[in-house]
């Protein structure tokens, strides 16, 4: 596809000005990207604004507002004073408000084309911006709902949707029965219609670009909020979060790492470990011992934790017996090695040992090690099985990564 072929969405602009257009998607998207990782104190006399204005679109007064230190605060707040008892989930505040941010939705995704369905052979385009930068997209004439969609709302739901709000639902213990919206952790929606909005990609119809402005303002304002009949419970947002790049992101997609400390933490202290993307207790970023991984059941957590320690140590600790070792034909100067597991990791098969095929960012070539089957013998065998061929197929291998 070459860059004269503009497409459709942006009608008689030149070449020239979708470029510039494109050009300024970065920038736009890392201001919301800072939205939904703010540790600001929530600015309450906007979030309130915003969602009383919601209510009013929904058919409600505004409600009573209370303010909590914390999404488990407010989920605490909410089971013991039985709120969810008071609310209907068919026709009261937060299913009006839910269904009113659902049709603006269905509309403007029409007007963006997000509600098209496509094979996806048939939308090449999209899976092509999601690997390489956004200018060369630009530069290919790729559609620009493609190229919004893989820098913008990939991007964000991946930094900050599926990355921030999954790590705080994991602190949240108590089942609200309502609905929860997540304030600044819903970036990757608002910024999308907000910057086709913008950038002319896509006009809306004005009750749309209203609602839509409300949640753009609490998008910046604050963190997650409940609806209910007659009272609204606000969250305040972090007051700690630490991120790092996620590798091989290319349009800059964060993920959550704590190294030594929380990633995440609330004013009452409410906090939330994760290493390098996986949400982990804290004894595997304070204090990791053999011991505790082997009774670790969940085989993410178990990883971290062991990386935490390095392999060669907890091999030696745990006294693991090596099985086979053998030279990696994908991947020169680097070993395959298959250990056993510890005798408490009853039905886990065995562990492959590998180097990565790229280097981090500071230059290391990470191990790690990967579950494989018992009926694997050799480390050949082990290496092909991780990824669906014979042990003699991947000897054949030029290179992994």
């Amino acid at each position: 596809m070459s860059a004269a072929a503009l497409p459709s969405a942006v009608g008689t602009r030149t070449a020239s000005s979708y470029l510039e257009h494109m050009a300024s998607v970065p920038a736009m998207r890392d201001t919301w990207l800072a939205h939904g990782l703010s540790t600001l104190p929530s600015d309450r006399p906007t979030a309130e604004a915003a969602v009383s204005e919601l209510y009013r679109h929904a058919g409600f007064r505004e409600p009573e507002f209370v303010w909590v230190p914390s999404p488990p605060a407010g989920a605490e707040l909410i089971a013991s004073e039985q709120l969810s008892a008071y609310n209907s989930l068919t026709d009261g505040a937060a299913a009006r408000i839910a269904s009113v941010i659902s049709r603006s939705r269905a509309r403007m995704d029409r007007r963006t084309g997000r509600s098209a369905q496509r094979w996806p052979s048939d939308d090449r385009p999209l899976w092509t911006a999601r690997t390489q930068a956004l200018g060369e997209s630009a530069r290919q004439g790729i559609r620009p709902d493609a190229i919004l969609r893989a820098a913008v709302w990939d991007s964000l739901l991946t930094s900050v949707f599926d990355g921030v709000a999954a790590a705080v639902r994991s602190l949240v213990r108590h089942p609200t029965g309502s609905v929860a919206w997540y304030g600044q952790q819903e970036a990757h929606r608002v910024a999308f219609y907000d910057i086709h909005r913008t950038l002319g990609i896509s006009v809306f119809r004005g009750a749309d670009h209203a609602i839509l402005d409300t949640q753009k303002a609490l998008a910046g304002a604050t963190g997650w909020w409940w609806a209910f009949d007659h009272i609204c419970v606000m969250s305040e947002r972090p007051r700690i979060l630490h991120t790092e790049p996620l590798p091989g992101g290319v349009h800059n997609e964060r993920r959550l790492h704590g190294h030594n400390k929380p990633a995440i933490q609330f004013v009452d202290g409410q906090t939330a470990y994760v290493d390098h993307g996986t949400v982990v207790p804290d004894w595997v970023v304070h204090e990791p011992t053999v011991e505790r991984i082997a009774r670790e059941r969940n085989i993410e957590i178990r990883r971290c934790a062991i990386e935490r320690i390095g392999w060669d140590t907890y091999i030696d600790e745990a006294g693991l017996e090596l099985l086979d070792r053998t030279d990696d034909p994908g991947n020169a100067g680097a070993a395959l090695s298959l250990y056993a597991t510890p005798d408490s990791w009853v039905g886990e098969g065995r562990i492959l040992l590998v180097v990565n095929g790229s280097a981090e960012r500071d230059g290391r070539r990470r191990r790690y090690g990967l579950p494989v089957p018992n009926i694997v013998s050799s480390a050949l065998d082990a290496a092909g099985w991780t990824y669906g061929i014979t042990g003699d197929d991947y000897s054949r291998l030029v290179r992994r990564t």
